[in-house]
């Protein structure tokens, strides 16, 4: 079993959604990064629930640096934070202890850890362990901010009701988007808040949840950082996002759009402007041959319907391995969508500082 992201700068994540705390180690990190308690606080209430269309499971979030930190700035040691869970509810989860809820991770995790696992609120397989994601994601941001470049995630679609796109091919309009994102408690562009709120407010209302699209952005992205087939950009960038069990699908650039176009018409074609080389258009998501291009990197992400829902569903009974009906109690998201946007722009930052110290080593943190 493998809970640990990254080769020069990896994330290990520990802890259960019911246990005393959950945490995770960020290991090799450069020394003299400054390190901001605010910001991380800031980053984990983004991903606090905050209205009618989200979980009443809300936890302080508070959280404790115990290793790796000296007078605000990173040590070079391991930076290991710990998050307290204050607010549970195991007894929600007793009734159906042996029920399998439908598209969660129960009946794997008891086959895998023959009856062992912790069942309370999904245990290790829980979303509640995005808390520590995003808390040192806060770190890697910060740090990535200092050499100019920033990271954004914003609701693309949900219920039917679509946001702008982030500007794939102008760094500086990009770059203002990202700080607009950033700037909300709901990541929108455009003025569409109220409608995708109605369209959650809807289907909670008929004990059911509801998916979408997220969008996320790289502004600032030097040319190289990635490497050819195994650890190409796109394919590192995926295999975390994916890692969240929310995102269902990812794609880059244009993505699925490419099979209904030609060659002619999504090639994107290079041009000098000053003698910075750029591309007319961003098809490819600002990566070429498994390495940033030095254009905005800019993926989507699927993202699944809450799979608990208070409706009757068909399942087996784990003990006995009879047919059974489940109706989910307890307190979930009708929809995880705004509170997932910066999940995934805490592991896509782990992962450029990852990939950056791999392509340059620590000197290129040493220029912010």
């Amino acid at each position: 079993m493998s809970n640990i992201l990254g080769k020069n700068i990896t994330l290990t994540l520990f802890g259960e959604s019911h246990g005393e705390t959950i945490g995770a180690v960020l290991d090799g990190m450069p020394c003299g990064i400054e390190v901001s308690e605010a910001y991380i606080a800031d980053a984990l209430t983004r991903r606090r629930p905050c209205s009618s269309g989200e979980t009443a499971r809300v936890e302080a979030d508070n959280f404790k640096i115990v290793s790796g930190l000296f007078n605000g700035y990173t040590t070079g040691e391991p930076i290991c934070i710990t998050i307290e869970n204050s607010n549970t509810r195991s007894g929600d989860y007793e009734a159906n202890r042996y029920l399998a809820r439908p598209s969660h991770a129960d009946y794997v995790s008891h086959i895998v850890h023959q009856g062992f696992e912790d069942w309370r609120g999904g245990g290790h397989f829980s979303g509640r362990l995005t808390a520590p994601i995003v808390a040192l994601g806060a770190i890697c941001t910060k740090a990535l901010s200092g050499i100019g470049i920033t990271i954004g995630t914003h609701i693309l679609e949900c219920g039917g009701i679509r946001d702008d796109e982030f500007n794939a091919t102008d760094q500086d309009i990009l770059s203002g988007q990202i700080a607009d994102i950033l700037g909300k408690r709901f990541p929108t562009l455009a003025a569409v808040q109220d409608k995708i709120e109605a369209a959650i407010e809807e289907v909670r209302k008929n004990n059911d949840s509801i998916g979408g699209t997220i969008q996320t952005a790289i502004a600032g992205l030097p040319v190289g950082v990635g490497e050819p087939w195994f650890g190409s950009l796109e394919g590192t960038l995926a295999n975390a996002v994916l890692s969240i069990g929310g995102v269902k699908g990812v794609e880059f650039g244009l993505g699925f759009g490419f099979k209904d176009t030609t060659g002619q018409n999504c090639n994107d074609a290079f041009y000098s402007d000053g003698g910075c080389v750029k591309t007319l258009t961003n098809n490819n998501g600002g990566i070429n041959g498994g390495y940033s291009n030095g254009m905005p990197v800019v993926f989507n992400c699927a993202v699944k319907p809450t799979p608990s829902i208070a409706r009757e569903q068909r399942t087996i009974d784990m003990r006995t391995g009879e047919n059974a009906t489940i109706r989910v109690t307890g307190r979930h998201d009708p929809a995880i969508i705004r509170r997932i946007c910066p999940v995934v722009t805490a592991i896509t930052a782990i992962v450029v500082c990852d990939m950056l110290k791999g392509s340059f080593s620590n000197q290129i943190f040493a220029k912010r």
